[in-house]
């Protein structure tokens, strides 16, 4: 055609594409990915540069001669430290981790630290999965990951339970950033799937803070915890956006950008839909908190301000090509950054003088706001047809409407720290013997209403046709 006209239409087309999708890229920011979501509150946002502190202390050989620490020191007291684990004793099975006792805050943490670019054996729990192989609680997730969590429980659960029995009021927190974040976020589905192991604690003292999380599980299962998984991500952050699977990373991390490009053009010719329902796809876990400090054509960092939010559809889905892309997945920035957003918050609720009463009653209206946001989110998920994902029925969304039978759910851990979910045939012959059963009853409805004549025709009953008449 280009030949036979004498210009080169095709080519032209080719280059005017490449241009549209160069400017739409290049004018994507961070911070129109969470514009349309709500502010943070200062009482729900508060954990999280606690947490991010604490996995910033595994990184410590000594709290009392503190190396690395943040402006304004750990704010924790170094006697709250019941055990520090580092890679002699996890072995490269997971990330090394400590266990906390928060007493001002009332709160039991485990905090797991980041993928150290040095361990072999943190890469080994990266590399050690393949899209849709592993299955859990009717959703997919990371095997490595998975398997990590289940280890670290079954190393730490008596000493979780005994801290559990001897604090009763005690909420039970876990928190990470990077591969620890990942880790965190399985051993919280692991807790809550078997409470047992932790003395049967309740739904409502579980939480997780994943710090720059991984996508590590699939999006009906990133929805239906969200009540107990938090993430928080920092403007441009890269791994939260990036689809591509945690082995295919760091396999290329010395050519990051150029991953980073090509994953961005692929992403932009398929579309949301697809990627909705598609199973097997890995997304961010839980509520997710934004922390936007930039804006686009604009120079310097602004004043943080949190958005948050349970999305189904946008959940960053498209990567960020920006210079702060990796910078944004440092937990030093993360902290910094939360902690001044945070005294900002605080900062405004203080200059609106409102009354502890009052501060009070916002707590609980802000929980009944969440659980709505909550329910709502699992409601769109089903009109999205997202695979595997439910409605709660109305007036029993409540914590105890996500526990199912424990004979058809039962979590096995074994010895070597492997996960194994009881398979799904109790959902399968449930699902089926409902078939079968609804088929039964259509069939005895048939034969109630209609009768056959000799051909074989059905035809409605005299009787009930006289009635209708």
């Amino acid at each position: 055609m280009s030949i036979v006209c004498g210009v080169p239409v095709l080519e032209c087309v080719y280059v005017l594409a490449c241009a549209r999708w160069a400017w739409k890229r290049c004018v994507h920011s961070g911070s129109e990915d969470s514009e349309r979501w709500g502010l943070a509150a200062a009482g729900d946002f508060e954990p999280v540069p606690r947490m991010c502190r604490l996995v910033l202390a595994v990184y410590e050989e000594d709290l009392n001669q503190p190396q690395w620490a943040p402006p304004g020191g750990y704010r924790i007291n170094p006697n709250g430290l019941v055990k520090r684990v580092g890679y002699d004793e996890t072995g490269g099975r997971a990330p090394p981790y400590i266990i906390y006792v928060d007493h001002c805050a009332e709160d039991i943490v485990l905090a797991i630290r980041g993928l150290n670019l040095g361990r072999e054996s943190d890469y080994a729990v990266l590399l050690n999965n393949k899209l849709g192989q592993e299955m859990f609680d009717g959703g997919f997730v990371h095997h490595g990951l998975l398997k990590a969590a289940g280890w670290l429980l079954n190393k730490e659960s008596e000493t979780l339970k005994d801290l559990v029995m001897r604090y009763p009021s005690y909420a039970v927190t876990f928190a990470g950033h990077s591969l620890g974040s990942g880790v965190a976020a399985m051993l919280t589905m692991v807790v809550a799937k078997n409470r047992d192991k932790l003395g049967n604690i309740s739904r409502e003292r579980l939480r997780c803070f994943a710090i720059a999380p991984a996508r590590c599980m699939s999006l009906n299962l990133a929805i239906r915890y969200a009540d107990i998984i938090k993430s928080v991500t920092l403007q441009d952050d890269f791994l939260p956006r990036t689809a591509t699977p945690l082995e295919d990373i760091f396999k290329c991390i010395f050519c990051l950008p150029c991953l980073l490009c090509v994953r961005c053009m692929k992403d932009t010719c398929i579309s949301e839909e697809r990627m909705l329902k598609d199973p097997r796809r890995l997304y961010v876990p839980g509520r997710l908190y934004h922390i936007v400090e930039r804006k686009l054509c604009r120079c310097g960092r602004y004043p943080p301000i949190v958005k948050t939010a349970v999305p189904v559809d946008g959940r960053f889905e498209h990567i960020v090509l920006s210079c702060n892309a990796t910078s944004d997945h440092s937990i030093v920035w993360i902290e910094r950054e939360s902690q001044k957003a945070l005294e900002l918050m605080m900062d405004t609720e203080s200059a609106m003088e409102i009354p502890v009463p009052q501060k009070m009653v916002r707590q609980e209206t802000l929980k009944e706001e969440q659980m709505v946001e909550h329910k709502a989110a699992l409601e769109r998920a089903v009109s999205l047809r997202v695979p595997h994902a439910f409605s709660p029925s109305y007036g029993t969304f409540e914590s105890n409407s996500f526990e199912t039978d424990d004979e058809e759910k039962s979590m096995l851990l074994s010895e070597e720290g492997e996960v194994s979910a009881a398979s799904d045939s109790g959902e399968t012959s449930g699902s089926g013997e409902g078939k079968t059963r609804a088929k039964i009853n259509w069939e005895e409805l048939i034969n109630k209403l209609f009768e056959k004549d000799d051909l074989g025709k059905l035809h409605l009953y005299t009787d009930l046709q006289n009635i209708t008449e």
